[in-house]
């Protein structure tokens, strides 16, 4: 686990001018007028055999209105609206089973954790489908699907998912509209930051060692271990396709959309992480819009501050919404 980008001094002075589209609110706009109404979210109560806390599986209309699944979990004593963490999840995982993740209706929160479309290995727990065609001319994983075009592109539609997440969150009944708070970990950190930046109301932002910020540099210097990879395998092949790529990358990359979120934030950033180097999630944290704080992990790769961030997360959000 060695050393392999900037330092944290360097990470600090680290400021990248990115790539910005022209027509990224426009882009933005567009897809998120495509259907999907977080009206029609549906909860059906699921049995885990636990007492203290009540879990629905969810169904909310997510990119052009299709339905993807997720889990909800409340506090079982809860008697008024509760502040609520929306969660999604890392890179090739899905839902899990419904008891597996507990951590924030344990601390009385209101959870919502949302599945990602296409991935996840077990079929037993209800994984959501991505209906969409598998363009021609891809390499295995989702980084350089639809890369020709960011209107075909995979992470447009799990983008959407995430804000559709949050916007159903704000409208249930046993959620106060007001403390909604966004978070994940590595491509669950992208999507939060996105959704923090695209969906109007999010009052907490917690990326923790995001995915999907500054594509460009992560492609350069990720280890070969992580999703970037999936870039540098495609334009080994394709080899007079770099611009379009990195054209299309940039208006799904969260640190071009960061500047646009103007919730508080609490990041985590592990300086030996191969997966989503440090740089990358500076260059997401430098450009934030809004108020932030960062947890520095120095002696740990993409694992982060797990448990230890955890605690770190449960006092800040406390702060930020009310317990």
């Amino acid at each position: 686990m060695p050393l392999t980008d900037l330092d944290l001094a360097g990470c600090m002075a680290y400021r990248p001018e990115l790539d910005v589209p022209a027509d990224l609110d426009a882009f933005w706009a567009r897809t998120l007028d495509g259907g999907g109404d977080p009206e029609a979210a549906v909860y059906e109560p699921v049995d885990t055999g636990l007492t203290q806390i009540r879990t629905y599986a969810a169904t909310i209309p997510g990119f052009g209105g299709e339905p993807v699944r997720g889990w909800l979990h409340l506090p079982a004593n809860a008697d008024r609206p509760l502040p609520c963490v929306v969660e999604y999840l890392g890179y090739g995982r899905g839902r899990g089973l419904a008891h597996e993740k507990l951590f924030w209706a344990a601390a009385g929160f209101a959870h919502l954790i949302m599945d990602s479309r296409g991935q996840g290995w077990s079929a037993a727990t209800g994984g959501t489908p991505d209906p969409h065609p598998y363009p021609a001319g891809t390499v295995p994983g989702f980084l350089t699907r639809g890369v020709a075009d960011p209107a075909d592109h995979y992470y447009r539609r799990l983008i959407t998912d995430a804000v559709r997440f949050a916007e159903a969150a704000r409208r249930h009944p046993a959620v106060d509209p007001d403390r909604v708070a966004v978070t994940g970990f590595s491509q669950g950190g992208g999507l939060a930051l996105a959704a923090g930046a695209l969906c109007p109301g999010v009052a907490a932002v917690m990326p923790d060692v995001p995915f999907l910020c500054d594509i460009r540099r992560g492609v350069r210097v990720a280890g070969p271990d992580s999703p970037y990879a999936e870039v540098v395998d495609y334009l080994a092949l394709h080899r007079d396709r770099a611009d379009q790529v990195f054209r299309t990358l940039s208006y799904l990359d969260a640190a071009v959309l960061a500047p646009r979120a103007t919730a508080p934030a609490l990041f985590s950033i592990a300086l030996r992480d191969q997966v989503c180097p440090p740089s990358t999630c500076f260059a997401a944290y430098h450009r934030y819009g809004g108020d932030k704080d960062v947890r520095v992990y120095e002696f740990n790769d993409h694992e982060g501050g797990e448990a230890a961030h955890q605690r770190e997360q449960l006092t800040w959000l406390r702060g930020i919404l009310g317990a």
